[in-house]
């Protein structure tokens, strides 16, 4: 059983937009004991659309745990024995953590689209205050998959002092013109939806639940891999005939596991946070400040890495994350990479793969015996 819990910080945090953002909360989770010499702690970077509860249960009704419980855990390869672990919501977030949906103080109304824009190195910047606010001098591992994973590499070109390995998984220097182009698509179903109202749905009262819903359908088909849809679903026919034709014919298994996934989607996220994270994504780019040299920007770098990539991952290919390793050898940087078969795709990095979680307690025994 895990409680959140709130960080309240009431100096402004200044953004890379160039406004600040006054006083603000970050939730978060932590998990296992910090040690005397508080040098076990780790940090979990969300994903898109994640959240500070990355594992076990807030209550003994919960159905499901958090969403990486199959890695943090007694035993588990973020092994809560040896490590103390931290989870937290983003800044800009919808679950806690203040974001487009919290209140704005000098309007007394929802932020809503007024939200301020935020970038990864925002992220960063709020997580050192919060490693702050815990007296974590030094993460003994920063680690994320996707754009947690992205948030982790930041971590580790803009404080390389506080971080001694950082693991970085199902990630990219950068989003592909195809990636661009997904988030545009998302975005677009979202501001499609009347009930929009140009980002003031929660003045009155409505969400955008069609258009919220549309986007996480088209997310979660790029998540998947073909294989991996073709196992779970094939052709597999829910209702109707296929003999019936016309409207309200067939409905394959497919198309009702997305209207569900969307569903659910639109019922618990925030469609500003929904936009603000996404274009986060769109602009990350890793080495832009750094004359566009991965290699040159690593350079600033002084912790050990572990990158790992899924073979039928598409939306971040193992290419992806190769450029990343070729950067940090030419920076001689140490690093660990392993691409893993897996045919799950995208979401692989949330599952409990055998060699996936293999090569990810090798890496984290070697992380704890310097603890």
């Amino acid at each position: 059983m895990v409680t959140p819990q709130v960080a309240h910080f009431d100096a402004p945090l200044p953004l890379t937009c160039g406004r600040d953002l006054p006083a603000y909360d970050l939730v978060y989770e932590t998990y296992g004991e910090l040690n005397d010499k508080r040098s076990n702690a780790m940090l979990v970077c969300h994903a898109l659309s994640g959240h500070a509860h990355a594992a076990g249960y807030h209550s003994a009704d919960d159905k499901k745990p958090g969403w990486w419980d199959e890695c943090i855990g007694p035993g588990k390869p973020f092994d809560t024995s040896k490590f103390f672990v931290v989870s937290l919501n983003n800044l800009g977030g919808c679950h806690g953590s203040t974001g487009p949906s919290s209140i704005n103080p000098e309007t007394d109304k929802p932020w809503g689209p007024d939200f301020p824009p935020l970038r990864a190195r925002d992220w960063v910047n709020s997580q050192v205050r919060l490693a702050d606010y815990l007296g974590i001098d030094c993460w003994a591992a920063v680690v994320g998959g996707s754009l947690g994973g992205m948030q982790a590499m930041r971590w580790a070109l803009e404080y390389p002092q506080r971080i001694r390995h950082c693991i970085v998984i199902a990630a990219a220097l950068k989003l592909s013109a195809q990636n661009l182009a997904f988030n545009e698509v998302a975005r677009q179903a979202i501001l499609s939806d009347p009930d929009f109202a140009e980002g003031r749905y929660q003045e009155r009262d409505i969400i955008p639940a069609q258009g919220l819903a549309l986007a996480r359908m088209v997310g979660h088909i790029t998540y998947l891999s073909d294989d991996a849809m073709a196992s779970k679903f094939g052709r597999d026919l829910r209702s109707g005939s296929l003999e019936q034709g016309g409207e309200g014919g067939a409905e394959f298994q497919v198309q009702s596991y997305l209207r569900y996934q969307g569903s659910q989607f639109s019922g618990n996220f925030d469609a500003n946070t929904y936009m603000l994270m996404t274009r986060a994504l769109d602009y990350f780019d890793l080495a832009r400040e750094y004359d566009n040299d991965p290699v040159a920007a690593f350079g600033h770098a002084q912790c050990s890495f572990l990158v790992v990539s899924f073979s039928t991952d598409w939306r971040f290919s193992p290419q992806r994350s190769r450029e990343i390793v070729d950067a940090l050898i030419a920076a001689d940087r140490p690093v660990t990479y392993a691409e893993i078969e897996a045919d799950e795709g995208h979401d692989a990095f949330l599952l409990p793969i055998p060699r996936y979680v293999s090569v990810l307690n090798a890496y984290m025994q070697r992380v704890g015996a310097h603890c």
